[in-house]
């Protein structure tokens, strides 16, 4: 045992322990102290008057840089997704979407619930789907079938390891959709990570979607928000929807505030958390047991296969917790971590390090 040099009666500190390395997701940022001040100082009125002019502001900005005639603040980026759903459809709807989709899985079956529309899932190669496989899906107009009534893409894909849509084929989905008569969603809740791996503006890469939501509470680290833009006339009934949804909110201002620095100023700095997510994919490559291909990795999300370690999912986060690293598994064999502003290239190395170790025994 250590010998104490601690006086004789007295009891030693604790060694300090490692900070936390949390790579569950960028939604864990905390807001910058530029943004902290932002919302002490934010001028706020009442947003369900229309009279909270930081909100304004926000919603005018953010219309403006995706080259828009509208947008509207919503808290979440599923509310957003979700009101996009309700407008674009009917009841007794399909919505296409890829398997893994955000609105599919992961936000409770709302479109079932709120919008009375059920999914038409398709597989895609790293979570893109094509038009030729589109098409192929798009209901028959028989009436005993179902009629297709939106196609939504995502990009970067979440689940699918940040993969993002090349332009040309996903505004080859809008066309052949539009040609369709049907409406096409984007769930672009990391778009400005897209638009900084394909080194064109959001604008640019977003323009024949008749609607995109975005979050400006992921990698451009504000603490609450999405935004929703589109025409006028689709944002003015997006209005009634967030209301009918509880998001009509009173001096929101405090929040936009902090959403304007990171509409404005956080975007610059994305491409740092994508050198640091492929930091962390070359060097999990090369622990054996693990299998992932460092190329595909193209933004902040990092999905691997880890099943030829001979740990599931949840031991391994298990293990990792107990070193202050954390990161969450998808299934029992394939684990996903995202990097965000909070986590430099020294606790990416310490998290890689860790998990290193643990498979070596």
């Amino acid at each position: 045992m250590k010998a104490s040099s601690a006086p004789q009666g007295l009891v030693e500190a604790p060694e300090k322990t490692a900070p936390v390395v949390d790579l569950r997701s960028d939604t864990v940022t905390r807001p910058t102290p530029e943004m902290r001040r932002a919302m002490a100082e934010a001028e706020v009125g009442d947003d369900v008057y229309g009279e909270d002019p930081t909100i304004n502001r926000l919603e005018q900005r953010a219309a403006a840089i995706f080259g828009r005639e509208a947008a509207i603040f919503v808290p979440s980026g599923t509310m957003g997704n979700q009101i996009a759903i309700r407008l674009h459809t009917h009841h007794g709807q399909e919505v296409i979407c890829e398997e893994r989709a955000h609105i599919f899985n992961y936000e409770m079956a709302t479109m079932a619930a709120f919008s009375g529309c059920v999914a038409r899932p398709i597989y895609g190669e790293d979570g893109v789907l094509t038009w030729a496989e589109v098409k192929k899906r798009i209901a028959p107009k028989i009436y005993y079938r179902a009629p297709t009534g939106l196609v939504e893409l995502e990009s970067t894909h979440n689940m699918a390891g940040g993969t993002v849509y090349p332009p040309e084929v996903a505004e080859e989905i809008c066309d052949g959709a539009h040609n369709a008569g049907l409406p096409v969603h984007l769930d672009g809740a990391r778009i400005f990570n897209a638009a900084v791996a394909l080194g064109k503006p959001v604008a640019e890469i977003t323009r024949k979607f008749d609607s995109v939501m975005f979050c400006l509470s992921k990698g451009l680290g504000a603490p609450v928000g999405s935004l929703l833009v589109g025409n006028r006339e689709f944002v003015d009934r997006a209005r009634t929807c967030r209301k009918m949804l509880g998001g009509g909110m009173r001096q929101a201002g405090i929040l936009a505030a902090a959403g304007m620095i990171a509409l404005e100023k956080m975007p610059a700095r994305l491409a740092e958390d994508h050198a640091n997510a492929r930091f962390l994919a070359d060097g999990l490559a090369r622990v054996p047991g693990i299998k992932l291909d460092p190329g595909r990795v193209r933004t902040n999300i990092v999905v691997f296969d880890l099943s030829g370690t001979g740990m599931t999912s949840a031991e391994l986060s298990r293990r990792l917790a107990e070193r202050n690293v954390l990161m969450n598994g998808i299934n029992p064999e394939l684990m996903r971590l995202v990097t965000h502003m909070d986590v430099d290239r020294a606790a990416c190395a310490r998290a890689l390090e860790t998990i290193q170790e643990i498979c070596a025994k």
